[in-house]
């Protein structure tokens, strides 16, 4: 008997942008992600900037994984190697699990791109408290490539073989139409 398709299960998504020289005003990789995750159907649920600190990441960051509403948490910024990146250093100790997968395949689109230079990009996802986190660069062309292709595919129920869907929110529970 094949399976029914699951329908669109829109996520709670809240973007926080890492920068020590960038205001909410000139945040172009923060209103990018908030443009497209409402384009396919998702909603803010929150959103922040904060400067390249550790314990300033950890604190946003820790209490949108403590919040029942907030499936996915998008960071942009802070994953390089200048001295003041510290994403990663920031939310590691925060994940239960590593996507380790999305790190490499992001390397691996973003190679087709801006070739080698790729290798500098420590972008990371995993889960915290049922909460999925994904570090991107900071670059808004890095979060279009994140973006487009990996993360819209794998929060979107629709995807098969598998996505995160099911995982964020439980199985797909078609409403009960009494007669």
């Amino acid at each position: 008997m094949a399976k029914t398709p699951s329908p669109f299960r829109p996520l709670n998504i809240n973007v926080l942008t890492v920068s020590d020289t960038r205001g909410l005003a000139e945040d172009t990789s923060g209103e990018a992600l908030i443009e497209i995750l409402k384009e396919a159907g998702h909603t803010l649920n929150d959103r922040a900037l904060v400067k390249d600190d550790v314990y300033a990441m950890r604190a946003v960051v820790s209490n949108w994984i403590a919040d029942e509403n907030a499936h996915v948490v998008l960071i942009t910024g802070g994953t390089g190697f200048y001295s003041r990146d510290s994403t990663p250093e920031a939310i590691i100790p925060l994940l239960d699990k590593q996507v380790d997968g999305f790190g490499e395949l992001f390397r691996q689109i973003s190679h087709q791109e801006i070739g080698t230079s790729t290798i500098q990009s420590r972008a990371l996802a995993g889960l915290a408290n049922k909460t999925l986190i994904f570090c991107l660069p900071g670059s808004t062309g890095a979060c279009r490539t994140a973006w487009n292709g990996i993360i819209k595919e794998q929060l979107d129920a629709r995807h098969r073989p598998c996505n995160f869907v099911t995982m964020l929110l439980g199985p797909y529970q078609p409403p009960i139409h009494e007669v």
